[in-house]
């Protein structure tokens, strides 16, 4: 049983989990910062109409002593909000349209030109220049003003120097760009401003408490500027100075009246973003919605998931193997329930050969061990004599004995790869001969002849003594299975050997079987007609060991042709080099390329 913990259902409701959540994050950011953006947007273009607006009504103010005109100001507002004008009393002065009573309500700005909201304003200017009051000039006067004007902006721009002409809210042209320096023209006060100025700098300087008829206070009559003698007494000045200002002006403006700016059908100002508890509840609801169908989906995809795989898990779980298990899917799953119904298959089939092995093995084993303990018996019992012969008989089926040995011995370091093989440069003519002299004595017996074509010398880098091993497991089984009269054939091929015999050949259906272990074509397994099983093996094993391939082609009643194939000089040289490299790891003695490959 599998650890919730480690689950992989749990796992995958994590991940899912986390990936919804960061989902959920990650759009709930995206929603906020494009509807703040939106919001901010909003806010602006809805800044930019009360700007609109409340410079207007400034301006209606700042030139007009009463509030004729408000209504059609107000037209001019934002739509789809009620705007009410009245005054600090609460007088109505102008609205959109009717609605519920302000009282009480929070006014949206006041409307004075002589105290103007900066914040609304964008401004610096704490009085409206256009409120102007006693200050607005004579026609003659502002005619009499160009001269002067025209003539510094005339220096000015001779003078390279950006500069303009502009008209004041009072009527007065006044130049304005860089320094004027040397062009500056003192165009004098006019008589319309002399007196206004005078009475705001006496009543400056008694809120000062500077003396009276004090000539260093002084206002510009162009934005009403001043410089003073006691600068300890600037922030004082400066208040004094907009105070006798503020009430030079108030005769010449409009009384100060209260803005407001409201719903339609409410008294309060139209809402910003707002999450109400509602729309709280819906996210919440809709975040819980995707989080419950993120689990639902991942529980039902996690046990599609993993059923298949419990179900692989006991079958693999079985004693003695697992059954086939049905592949109903075309996924990763449907191809590791393939594969582990091949791996089944394949396992199948070693454990059967492993127990054809097995027998195959006792049987190789125990009819010369029973030949041996007979004859010893008889001897023992009396019934047999020990002379030459029994003992000729004994040493022969040791030496069968000790073949079968050998051979399994070679097989088993063929499998394990430890095969030692000590490659050198060898002469297939000289190879084939002496394994042509080794088994003439047998040919003659069995009444085959043994040929042996002449060529030219050919080399092939190889381990001579496993090179005869194999040509002599397949002389010896061509020799067997050739009937008196018949022929073997040793010759030389392109890096290789061929041997032929004009035997009774091997059946289509049995060719495949030929390297098999224990394999002969006459089941009876008799001495005479079959070996131990294991020479075509051990001879393909070898000839893989080299880097070479044996194969075999037959035709029934014709003979058959067994073809050693070993790689070109150079390349076998380098592969059995590295084979012999890895042989000598871990002895004392390191290997060099001259200890084992030499030319002959």
């Amino acid at each position: 049983m599998v650890p919730w913990r480690r689950s992989l259902v749990v796992r995958l409701l994590a991940t899912s989990i986390l990936i919804a959540v960061c989902a959920i994050a990650a759009t709930a950011w995206l929603a906020v910062q494009t509807t703040t953006r939106t919001l901010r947007q909003e806010q602006g273009q809805v800044l930019a109409d009360d700007r609109a607006l409340y410079d207007l009504l400034i301006a209606l103010a700042a030139t007009n002593t009463t509030w004729d005109g408000a209504e059609q100001v107000l037209r001019h507002g934002p739509t789809g909000r009620r705007i009410t004008l009245m005054t600090e009393g609460g007088t109505l002065i102008a609205e959109t349209s009717p609605g519920p009573s302000l009282r009480g309500a929070r006014p949206s700005a006041l409307i004075d030109p002589l105290n103007v909201e900066l914040s609304i304003s964008a401004g610096s200017a704490r009085i409206d220049p256009r409120a102007v009051g006693p200050y607005r000039l004579t026609d003659a006067e502002i005619t009499h003003l160009h001269k002067p004007v025209d003539a510094e902006l005339q220096c000015m721009r001779a003078a390279g120097i950006e500069a303009e002409k502009v008209t004041l809210p009072s009527g007065r042209p006044a130049v304005r760009g860089g320094d004027p320096g040397h062009c500056a023209v003192f165009d004098g006060v006019t008589t319309t401003e002399a007196g206004p100025l005078r009475e705001l700098t006496s009543a400056t300087a008694r809120c000062a408490g500077l003396p009276a008829g004090n000539d260093e206070i002084w206002f510009s009559p162009e934005d009403f500027a001043f410089t003073a003698a006691a600068p300890e007494a600037g922030q004082r000045l400066r208040e004094c100075a907009f105070q006798t200002r503020q009430a030079q002006l108030r005769p010449y403006v409009a009384p100060a009246a209260l803005l407001f700016v409201t719903d339609p059908a409410s008294a309060t100002p139209p809402p910003a973003f707002d999450l109400s508890p509602g729309n709280t509840a819906r996210i919440v609801a809709v975040t819980a919605a995707v989080l419950a169908a993120a689990v639902l989906m991942t529980i039902v995809a996690g046990r599609r998931l993993v059923r298949p795989l419990t179900r692989l898990t006991k079958a693999a779980a079985r004693t003695g193997g697992f059954p086939v298990v049905a592949v109903d899917r075309r996924d990763e799953i449907g191809h590791l329930a393939a594969a582990l119904n091949d791996l089944d298959a394949r396992r199948l089939a070693v454990e059967r050969r492993r127990r054809e092995m097995v027998g195959d093995v006792a049987h190789e084993l125990r009819t010369p061990l029973t030949n041996i303990r007979s004859w010893l018996e008889a001897a023992q019992d009396g019934l047999a004599l020990i002379d030459r012969t029994l003992v000729d008989l004994l040493l022969e089926e040791a030496v069968l004995l000790q073949r079968v040995i050998d051979d399994l011995r070679d097989l088993a370091a063929a499998d394990a790869g430890d095969l030692r093989l000590h490659p050198v440069a060898c002469d297939v003519h000289e190879v084939l001969r002496q394994v042509a002299d080794s088994h003439r004595g047998t040919a003659a017996h069995s009444g085959v002849t043994l040929s042996l074509p002449d060529g030219p010398p050919a080399h092939v880098v190889a381990d001579p003594d496993r090179l005869r091993q194999i040509i002599g497991n397949l002389v010896s089984n061509a020799i067997r299975h050739t009937p008196p009269g018949g022929v073997v054939t040793l010759r030389p091929v392109p890096h290789g050997v061929e041997v032929e015999d004009t035997g009774t050949g091997i059946t289509p259906e049995d060719l495949p079987r030929v390297f098999d272990r224990f394999w002969r074509i006459d089941a009876s397994r008799s001495r005479t007609t079959g070996g131990s099983g294991l020479g075509l093996t051990i001879a393909r094993k070898l000839a893989q060991a080299h880097a070479g391939h044996l194969r075999v082609s037959s035709t029934p009643g014709a003979g058959t042709v067994f073809t050693l194939t070993l790689p070109p000089t150079d390349s076998s040289r380098r592969t059995l080099v590295a084979r012999a490299r890895s042989d000598h790891r871990g002895q004392d003695k390191p290997y060099r390329d001259g200890d084992q490959i030499a030319e002959q």
